[in-house]
């Protein structure tokens, strides 16, 4: 396969009141064309932050990239200026944002904001535009396409406002899609629809994609490969089957065991996470989840572990995955 995407060392910070936020820090990992990449996380890791890093899209002020690379395509994303980038946003990479319900402008009907991109990066005349704008909300499940490019975002549910956005990041044929938490506001059913709709896109048309969640079951039927991410660095990487049957990460087996399971008894309790993620502003030289974990040792009091290869195309950061393999091994 060929690396479309390639991050490497990004760190990416907030500098406030309270001190200097390491949102992303010190991430590695690749997107190879036509696959489908998982970021996985509860809220606060980072997810998002590096996905808005990989667009450029962070406030400064407070924040600020501050090292590392992000090379697309054989360039080198931080490097580009302003215009530059913003030739790739919308063009070569696009994002579904985690809100269907604010994405969209309210004021501008449908076809506005879909023949606009077209417009400006295919220098495509508006009657071409609009005949692509017909065809992508068909594309995703539209009906009456015509009818619908007339009306506002407030004439569509969540689920049909959240096609419009999956339609608008297809608009350009993008090598690209990040999906933030893309179906974060909508009920069950439609999470389902819309999972399946982008698999089936991304499949169909070879189009790369990130999907940015909190939910494992996203991760099990839909990625191909996994991050999980924990204060702003990658604790663990590798297939979905890696991460779901192989966990070498106490973050990661944590994540697992408080989510329901059909094949356990009712009566089986969770297990959630002891006490609560890091303050960010103040990490010391150790490990960022020791005080979460039953398996920290003096070690992980003062040297951060680095994401080494547990085995082919898996990767871990910790220095008690032996006690893990153990544990699963008298579970057994």
């Amino acid at each position: 396969m060929t690396v479309l995407l390639e991050i490497d060392d990004l760190r990416t910070q907030f500098f406030t009141s309270a001190g200097t936020v390491k949102a992303v820090d010190g991430i590695s990992y690749t997107v190879d064309e036509g696959e489908t990449v998982a970021i996985v996380g509860e809220s606060g890791c980072g997810k998002s932050v590096s996905a808005l890093s990989v667009l450029r899209l962070i406030p400064e002020p407070p924040g600020r990239i501050v090292g590392g690379s992000i090379n697309f395509s054989g360039k080198n994303l931080l490097e580009l200026s302003d215009n530059e980038i913003r030739n790739v946003r919308g063009r070569d990479i696009t994002m579904v944002f985690q809100e269907p319900m604010t994405s969209l402008n309210p004021v501008l009907t449908i076809e506005r904001q879909l023949t606009e991109t077209i417009m400006h990066h295919l220098s495509a005349s508006l009657e071409t535009a609009r005949g692509r704008a017909v065809e992508l909300l068909e594309l995703v499940g539209i009906s009456d396409a015509e009818h619908r490019l007339k009306q506002y975002p407030h004439h569509f549910s969540g689920g049909m406002r959240q096609r419009v956005m999956i339609a608008m990041a297809l608009s350009c044929e993008p090598k690209l899609i990040i999906a933030d938490e893309p179906t974060t506001a909508l009920d069950v059913t439609i999470q389902a629809q819309i999972l399946e709709l982008m698999k089936s896109l991304t499949k169909r048309l070879g189009v790369a994609l990130i999907i940015i969640t909190h939910n494992l079951g996203v991760v099990a039927r839909y990625a191909d490969r996994v991050n999980v991410m924990y204060a702003g660095k990658i604790v663990e990487s590798g297939s979905a089957a890696d991460i779901y049957h192989r966990a070498r990460h106490p973050y990661t087996l944590g994540l697992l065991q408080s989510v329901p399971r059909l094949d356990l008894p009712r009566t089986e309790r969770l297990v959630p996470i002891p006490k609560q993620p890091p303050d960010l502003t103040r990490l010391d030289d150790g490990c960022a989840f020791r005080p979460r974990c039953r398996f920290a040792t003096e070690r992980c009091q003062t040297e951060i572990p680095p994401l080494e290869l547990v085995e082919e195309g898996h990767h871990a950061a910790c220095w008690e995955r032996d006690a893990i393999v153990e544990e699963e091994r008298m579970v057994s």
